[in-house]
C-alpha cells in the first residue's frame, strides 16, 4: 500500500467546476493521480478498475443515486471498504444525517472559507503526503492552518442549549477547528456534566432555556469549587438590552450574541483559552 510513488485520489462531485478547483487544490506536484468523475455510477466504474484508490473525496449531492447511498455501498463492498472517505459538502446536515456518514466516512469538510485548507489537510493525511516536501504555496496554506487551530487543539468545550439546530451548528464549528465537544439540552444537565468531565476549557452558555435559565445556571457553576476561573461565554438574544449586563453579573466571563457569527465566536474563544 505504502511502496507507490504515485497515491491515486478519486474525486466525486457532480459540479465540474468543484471539481476542478480540487484537482487544481491536491494535484499538479506528480505525486497524486486524480480520477475526478460526477456521478455514483462513474464512481463505481472507476472504483471497479484495477488499480487500487488511496482516498476518496465525495460530495453528497449527486444525480440519480445520493452520496449517502454511494457511500454506503462502497463500506459494504469488501474491495472497498477500507477506502478512507472524505465527505466534501456545502449541504446543511441534520444531526441524524451527520451521525450516519460518521459510521461510513472518516471526515466530514464542510464548504466554506477556510475548507479548501481543510481538505488538502485531509487528503494529505491519507494519501500521505509529507507537509514538508509539498510546494511552497501548498505547505504555506497548511501552515496557516496549523498554526491558528494550535490554541483550540484538543480542547473540550460544553455547550448548554435547549435549541438542538443550534447546537449542531456550534458543534460543527467547533469539531472543524479541532476541539472536542460535550453538549447538554438544560442547566441541569450542563452542571452534571461539568462536575463528570472534570476537564471542560471553556463552556458556552444560552441564557434563554426552561426551567434552570442560563443565569441561573452560570450562578450554579461559580459556587461550585474548581469552576470559579472557567471561561463561560453566554449566548445573548439581539433584542435582549439587558441579557448582557444579566450575564455578566450572573459569573459570566463574556457574550456573544445569537446568530452566532463563526469568526467572531472563535476570535472569542481564543481570547478566553490563551489566558
Amino acid at each position: 500500500f505504502l511502496n507507490r510513488d504515485v497515491r491515486r485520489l478519486l474525486v466525486v462531485d457532480d459540479d465540474a467546476a468543484q471539481r476542478q478547483a480540487i484537482i487544481e487544490l491536491v494535484g499538479g506536484d506528480g505525486d497524486v493521480e486524480i480520477v475526478a468523475v460526477g456521478s455514483s455510477e462513474d464512481a463505481l466504474a472507476a472504483l471497479g478498475s484495477e488499480a487500487p484508490f488511496d482516498c476518496m473525496v465525495l460530495d453528497l449531492k449527486l444525480p440519480k443515486m445520493t452520496g449517502f447511498a454511494l457511500l454506503e455501498q462502497i463500506k459494504t463492498d469488501e474491495r472497498s471498504q477500507s477506502l478512507p472517505v472524505i465527505v466534501y459538502t456545502a449541504k446543511e446536515l441534520t444531526r441524524r444525517e451527520e451521525m450516519k456518514l460518521k459510521r461510513y466516512a472518516e471526515t466530514i469538510v464542510v464548504k466554506d472559507a477556510r475548507s479548501p485548507e481543510r481538505l488538502l489537510d485531509e487528503t494529505s493525511l491519507f494519501l500521505h503526503r509529507v507537509e514538508s516536501k509539498l510546494p511552497d504555496s501548498k505547505r504555506k496554506l497548511l501552515e496557516q492552518l496549523h498554526a491558528t487551530d494550535a490554541v483550540f487543539a484538543g480542547r473540550k468545550v460544553l455547550v448548554v442549549d435547549d435549541d438542538i439546530r443550534n447546537v449542531f451548528a456550534l458543534t460543527s464549528a467547533l469539531e472543524a477547528n479541532g476541539m472536542e465537544v460535550l453538549f447538554a439540552e438544560t442547566g441541569r444537565e450542563g452542571i452534571e456534566a461539568l462536575q463528570q468531565a472534570k476537564d471542560v476549557d471553556l463552556v458556552l452558555m444560552d441564557v434563554m432555556m426552561p426551567e434552570l435559565d442560563g443565569y441561573e445556571t452560570t450562578r450554579t457553576i461559580r459556587r461550585l469549587p474548581g469552576f470559579e476561573q472557567l471561561p463561560i461565554i453566554a449566548l445573548t438574544a439581539k433584542a435582549m438590552k439587558g441579557d448582557r449586563e444579566r450575564s455578566i453579573a450572573a459569573g459570566a466571563s463574556d457574550y456573544i450574541t445569537k446568530p452566532v457569527d463563526t469568526d467572531q465566536l472563535l476570535s472569542l474563544m481564543r481570547v478566553w483559552l490563551y489566558q
